[in-house]
């Protein structure tokens, strides 16, 4: 079967049309970011570049094969950049710039048949280099946020970098004709086609790219205290009832910031979210990745220690204590001087409900405020 050249650009033309409207039409819809936006400028730059192309002989040289060439590798940097941004990585317009005017300069310089040799060099050069960083921006997203969107993309666009090294091997040996549209397009017609199914595979991956990471940050906001970052009380719930092994014992600390109400009253609540905040980084900076710092309700925070009593507990609220007391030496705020009453306890994680498994902790907590507030205190069977 031979397959008509100047109908497929055409039929990719239009598919990605359809694409590019898709991709706008997702970002209208308020659920997303910005990133459909590039997706579907790129995706409409593409198809108009390839329109163009379908276009050579029925129009000026200069619009099919100069303005083509160079919508269509706008297109793909487009893409690119897309991708960087949603990346959050620094876009490089001038960069951007240069290439789309060198490339119309050098197919300027290449014209009729016997330029199309360093005209299919050029493109595809581009092209391959463009697909390659679009392969290290995924891969780099998989690691990072373990996407898996980001993997599927990264396989969708390795072939097409393949493909690319090989055009342009041919061209550099003077291997590819003198035109786009022979008279049997042989395994180039299967190859456009083929093209055509990844342009809209890709345009689905992107859009799943997206809704895999606005999935994400939904479940994340369910699950966090948008101020601290810590889990929620709904968080934790959850993560409790993860652990199924009850012989699996953790450290439980209840901490108070004392006096929290009075700084909110006299500084403001901006002050206090401010003591919140230093509150969170001093306990990160104490503890393991496997532990759970969870913020009950106001000033009151509960911090999971899996596998460790309570005697290198009350060591870990210690260091929390001071760590605390030490970042507030930088705030203006400081000067009202708030401190923390910390409980420590210890139980068995699996099939405990959270009030239940920090029943102990907090009758430590109201233990050390009895006590003057800027101490800890150990649940009684173990304090010895």
């Amino acid at each position: 079967m031979i397959l008509d050249l100047r109908t497929i650009f055409v039929t990719g033309a239009l598919t990605c049309f359809i694409i590019g409207a898709m991709q706008l039409m997702t970002f209208a819809t308020g659920r997303f970011t910005r990133n459909p936006v590039w997706w579907g400028v790129s995706s409409l730059c593409i198809g108009t570049g390839l329109l163009g192309t379908a276009l050579r002989g029925a129009i000026p040289d200069i619009a099919s094969i100069e303005f083509a060439n160079t919508a269509l590798l706008a297109g793909c940097l487009l893409l690119l950049f897309g991708i960087r941004n949603f990346a959050g990585r620094r876009l490089d317009w001038f960069g951007f710039g240069v290439v789309l005017l060198g490339t119309w300069t050098l197919l300027s310089l290449s014209p009729g048949p016997e330029g199309y040799a360093t005209r299919v060099m050029v493109v595809s050069t581009v092209m391959a280099l463009c697909d390659a960083a679009i392969v290290r921006e995924a891969l780099r997203l998989g690691r990072q946020e373990g996407l898996r969107s980001a993997w599927l993309l990264a396989i969708l666009f390795a072939p097409t970098v393949v493909v690319y090294a090989g055009r342009i091997a041919l061209a550099a040996l003077d291997q590819v004709g003198t035109t786009l549209f022979p008279a049997e397009s042989g395994a180039t017609g299967w190859l456009a086609a083929s093209g055509v199914a990844f342009i809209i595979l890709r345009g689905q991956a992107l859009l799943l790219l997206s809704a895999e990471r606005s999935n994400r940050m939904l479940a994340t906001l369910a699950r966090r205290d948008p101020l601290t970052g810590a889990m929620n009380r709904s968080g934790l719930e959850q993560w409790l009832a993860q652990q199924t092994h009850g012989e699996q014992r953790a450290a439980l600390l209840l901490v108070d910031i004392d006096h929290f109400k009075r700084l909110n009253d006299t500084l403001g609540h901006a002050a206090g979210d401010r003591i919140l905040r230093v509150f969170a980084a001093a306990v990160r900076d104490e503890l393991r990745s496997t532990d759970i710092l969870a913020r009950q309700g106001g000033d009151e925070f509960a911090i999971i220690l899996p596998d460790i009593g309570v005697r290198e507990a009350v060591r870990v609220a210690e260091r929390i204590r001071h760590a605390f007391r030490d970042k507030l030496a930088d705030l203006a705020e400081a000067r009202l001087r708030p401190t923390l009453s910390i409980g420590v306890a210890e139980a068995g994680l699996g099939g405990r409900e959270l009030d239940d498994l920090l029943v102990e902790a907090d009758e430590a907590l109201y233990r050390a405020k009895r006590l003057g507030r800027d101490r800890v205190q150990a649940q009684l069977s173990s304090a010895a």
